[in-house]
């Protein structure tokens, strides 16, 4: 089974810290988003866009950014355009993941999917644009002064959420659904969840790179690090599935089994998923260790990704 919550005082740490970069998140994507205009013809999408990332979530991915912003002496402000770019395109993720034609889910974050609150026409258009938003965000000269470096952000975050990231792990979780998870070898699912879920957890640290320039060494670390850590994500994910519940969770569990979807907790049993996920963060952890104490937030993390209930 997953590990025990953490240690009243980390998990304090760690919520300041999660806290403070979804309160700074979010502040500047109600700035960045277009508002709803009284008339306006595009008023729904703008508010279905805005009704989907502001519907609550943990903002992993961000804190990420900025943990590893931190590391390396970036600017706070560069820092949190970058995490608000992948935040908008994790969220177009979502609500494309939530159609009807794609897992057919009815509940997100505790709240109707975006095709249930709106209609699906609605929500596929709320996925197009919150996709491509991310990329204006990225190539706005705020984010970075340097074009160079607002084309290494776009090319990073464009190749993690593709064919060869996101979008062909979703393509080959697609094709395995109902097939059973048992027909589907450990290093293969291993190679699909990296794909849909990994390359943007490691995006996040390497345009966090990009942003402020590391050694080889550190980048390294860095990326195997979140590399790691998405994998286990992933990896609760699925036990969570089948131990968790639906208040809890904020959406419906159980339908991985019911769709004979390929998971690590079906392929490793519960446990056995649980376990691979905390040794896979034990070694993230290690990744960090040229850091110090600099790294400290990556570290209680990845502690928390395994202790996560939700």
């Amino acid at each position: 089974m997953l590990k025990a919550d953490l240690p009243l005082e980390d998990k304090q740490r760690l919520d300041a810290y999660l806290g403070n970069v979804a309160k700074k998140t979010e502040e500047l994507l109600e700035e960045l988003l277009p508002q709803p205009g009284e008339g306006a013809e595009e008023s729904q999408l703008f508010e279905a866009m805005r009704y989907s990332i502001f519907a609550g979530g943990k903002r992993v991915r961000p804190t990420l950014v900025m943990a590893a912003n931190d590391i390396l002496g970036g600017r706070e402000e560069r820092g949190l355009r970058v995490a608000a770019a992948i935040e908008v395109l994790h969220t177009y993720s979502l609500v494309h993941d939530d159609l009807p034609c794609m897992d057919d889910d009815d509940l997100r974050r505790g709240q109707p999917t975006c095709h249930k609150k709106y209609d699906e026409a609605t929500a596929v258009l709320t996925g197009d644009a919150l996709l491509t938003y991310a990329f204006e965000i990225l190539t706005d000269e705020a984010t970075h002064r340097d074009p160079k470096v607002r084309l290494d952000l776009v090319h990073t975050l464009a190749t993690a959420a593709g064919p060869m990231g996101m979008v062909g792990g979703q393509m080959i979780d697609i094709l395995n659904t109902h097939s059973g998870a048992t027909d589907m070898e450990q290093g293969a699912l291993a190679r699909l969840q990296r794909k849909k879920t990994g390359a943007l957890f490691s995006a996040c640290c390497e345009m966090a790179v990009q942003l402020n320039g590391a050694t080889r060494e550190q980048r390294g670390r860095l990326t195997s690090y979140a590399q790691n850590i998405g994998l286990a994500y992933q990896m609760v994910d699925d036990v969570l599935d089948e131990t968790g519940d639906r208040e809890t969770l904020g959406k419906t569990v159980g339908k991985d089994k019911a769709q004979a979807k390929p998971t690590f907790a079906t392929l490793l049993g519960v446990d056995g998923a649980a376990r691979q996920a905390q040794f896979l963060c034990a070694q993230a952890e290690e990744y960090l260790s040229i850091f110090d104490d600099r790294a400290d937030v990556l570290r209680l993390l990845a502690r928390f990704v395994v202790a996560r209930k939700h």
